[in-house]
């Protein structure tokens, strides 16, 4: 009854306006998955029936990006009180990713307008990199002005020093381990000891290019912008909305570190418990889908997937109705 006297008052304002018709998309889940698409409940088909009771039209389900995301991965915060925790609720992947970027030298932190530049360009290399269309600084001044302090700006930064100075200390630590191993082996050669020593030496060289490399990125400042994401704030939910990362800048996982620190400043400090990674495109068996890494990264987070009941139309002139979606399916064919 309740749907049907909110559809009545929305079909009249709308006639006042001389529309065609009115679209929506409800924020409610049509049936929850786990983290790999794997059906976890009964789908929610009296919301379907509700609304075409009240004389709305369902545009069907899909999978893919829309106007609307038609598919969502959450994570649910429920329980966990410290970073500690926040890091043990990762999956294994997503946790070596978080301590590998804390232990290079990355930190992150909130920005304002006035590096808004910074924020942009991130995600402008991103997009062309990845054949997205993306916006402009003044956007995010525009969005950051109407959002105010529920809109955040996180930018992920390599302190170059730091990261000397800790690559250096792992260096000196495996020459060390290197040379223990050799005089070992030298002395008694085993199997064991000369495996060992293989990967050592291999983890020493390795160091030792990750050091080499890093006159390059010297030159191009002391504090280097690796990583960029922006997160709105809400009572029941923190949404991560856009993003975008500097490719060669990978091997420090910055996007990683920047996902926990939002969950843990902007969710577990605030008493929220909801953290919405927003959209994936609901494939989740085939490897070459265009959304296959996005999901991926997400799910190294251990969260869950929401089905949107997705979007559903009320005619309000009928017959131009008509005529429109005639006119559309003679345009498609």
């Amino acid at each position: 009854a309740l749907m049907r006297a909110i559809t009545k008052a929305i079909r009249g304002l709308a006639r006042g306006h001389h529309a065609v018709s009115v679209a929506c998309w409800p924020n409610v889940a049509y049936r929850l998955y786990s983290s790999n698409g794997q059906p976890d409940g009964e789908p929610n088909d009296a919301l379907l029936a509700g609304f075409a009771d009240a004389g709305w039209t369902h545009g069907g389900f899909h999978t893919g990006y829309d106007v609307v995301c038609q598919w969502m991965y959450v994570k649910d915060l429920t329980g966990i009180t410290n970073g500690k925790e926040l890091l043990a609720s990762f999956g294994k992947r997503a946790q070596w990713s978080v301590k590998r970027a804390q232990s290079m030298g990355v930190h992150v932190r909130e920005i304002g307008p006035d590096e808004f530049d910074v924020f942009a360009d991130i995600e402008r290399r991103t997009g062309e990199r990845r054949g997205f269309a993306t916006r402009g600084a003044d956007y995010f001044r525009q969005f950051k002005q109407a959002y105010g302090a529920d809109a955040h700006f996180m930018l992920a930064e390599i302190h170059i020093a730091e990261y000397v100075a800790d690559m250096t200390a792992k260096r000196e630590a495996l020459q060390a381990k290197v040379a223990r191993l050799q005089a070992k082996y030298d002395e008694r050669p085993t199997t064991r000891i000369e495996r060992q020593l293989g990967e050592e030496s291999r983890n020493l060289a390795a160091a030792d290019k990750r050091l080499a490399e890093v006159e390059g990125y010297a030159r191009k400042g002391d504090v280097l912008p690796a990583a960029a994401s922006m997160f709105v704030s809400h009572p029941n939910e923190v949404v991560y909305q856009y993003s975008g990362s500097l490719e060669e800048y990978k091997p420090f996982y910055a996007s990683a570190l920047i996902q926990y620190e939002a969950m843990l400043h902007l969710c577990v400090e605030q008493g929220v418990s909801r953290y919405n990674f927003y959209g994936i495109s609901g494939v989740f068996d085939d490897p070459n889908d265009e959304g296959r890494g996005v999901l991926e990264f997400k799910q190294g987070f251990n969260g869950y997937v929401e089905q949107m009941v997705g979007k559903f139309t009320l005619p309000v002139d009928k017959f131009r109705f008509g005529v429109s979606n005639l006119a559309h399916k003679l345009l498609r064919r």
